[in-house]
């Protein structure tokens, strides 16, 4: 099968005419624009799928396509429902920016492994920049190409990029490190959230606050609500998203009654939790809290969590692949 994209953006394009959003500005000073999706199969078959040559086949309502070779084709704009179950497909062209999600469902699924070609198209000013949308490409295992491009099943998918194993992400209240957390394992096919909070019983605001985190999430990752990071780190068979330190560390005062006490077995917890991190047997993400811009704490208490939490990022920081600070809900490597 041959695949060649005569366009990959949304709509009428992008940038959009006559848009005055930063996203299409920025997307006009970047060279050609993207074209609205089209798509062309063995120079005879084009999309919508009708009118099909002998030996070609469409599934899935339509979005799919089998050629006489075998080769299977499936297109996921926003919105359409891709199908559960079957044999990987060869080309999976996706709209990513709707919900990347859909991706790490097909893969649960086994409809794309590592040989398919997963592309995105479908793209438009949801995403603020090429480069951002490179970035998020690379997260989630699928890659963008140039309008005009021709995929040929024949030959292997890239390998996508290598992730760091270990991530940890920084930021202060409402900077949007959990929402940067989140985007970062959405195409997964297995996640685990690790919650290290409490549940909001009996706290209306806060119970709201996690309502609004669980809400975000895919509905097929798991929750682990725990204090135990340690052994959660070191008995992970998926993903892991830890949000976040600073709950966890609170809570770990609260258990060993280290506010105005015996501070040492919260020392003795920050040291296990490092030697779990430098020894993750898979990919972890960690949410904290930048501990270093606020106000000086006026208790002796606030002022011992506060170090407490900043060296405890400063060591994982240090054992980590990739460290940033989330800031507007942009991240900024460090």
């Amino acid at each position: 099968m041959n695949v060649l994209l005569t366009g990959t953006a949304a709509g009428t394009g992008w940038p959009e005419p006559g848009c005055p959003c930063a996203s299409c500005a920025v997307r006009d000073g970047e060279g050609p624009g993207r074209r609205p999706f089209g798509v062309v199969v063995d120079d005879v078959v084009p999309f919508p799928f009708d009118d099909l040559p002998e030996g070609y086949a469409t599934h899935a309502g339509g979005l799919g396509l089998t050629a006489p070779d075998g080769s299977r084709l499936l297109y996921a704009p926003a919105g359409s429902r891709p199908p559960t179950d079957g044999p990987a497909y060869d080309v999976v062209l996706i709209d990513p920016l709707e919900r990347p999600e859909r991706l790490g469902s097909l893969r649960r699924a086994g409809l794309v492994d590592e040989r398919t070609h997963v592309v995105a198209v479908g793209l438009d000013h949801r995403v603020r920049s090429e480069e951002e949308l490179a970035r998020r490409l690379r997260m989630w295992g699928a890659r963008a190409v140039p309008d005009g491009t021709s995929l040929d099943t024949r030959r292997p998918a890239p390998s996508p990029a290598g992730r760091p194993r270990r991530v940890l992400l920084l930021g202060g209240s409402r900077s949007g490190k959990s929402a940067e957390a989140e985007l970062r394992l959405a195409a997964e096919p297995y996640v685990t959230y690790v919650a290290t909070g409490p549940g909001g019983d009996g706290d209306a605001e806060w119970a709201a606050r996690v309502r609004a985190h669980r809400e975000r999430r895919p509905a097929h990752w798991a929750t682990a609500e725990t204090t135990a990071l340690a052994e959660t780190i070191g008995a992970a068979t998926t993903p892991l998203l830890i949000d976040g330190l600073g709950t966890w560390l609170a809570a770990v005062f609260d258990e060993h009654g280290a506010w105005e006490g015996d501070r040492v077995p919260v020392e003795a917890r920050c040291d296990e939790l490092v030697r779990a991190w430098r020894s993750a047997p898979g990919h972890v993400v960690a949410v904290s809290d930048e501990a270093g811009m606020g106000v000086v704490p006026a208790t002796a208490a606030g002022r011992s969590f506060r170090d407490a939490l900043g060296r405890l990022n400063e060591r994982l920081a240090a054992e980590s692949e990739y460290v940033a600070l989330v800031v507007a809900g942009r991240p900024v490597r460090l």
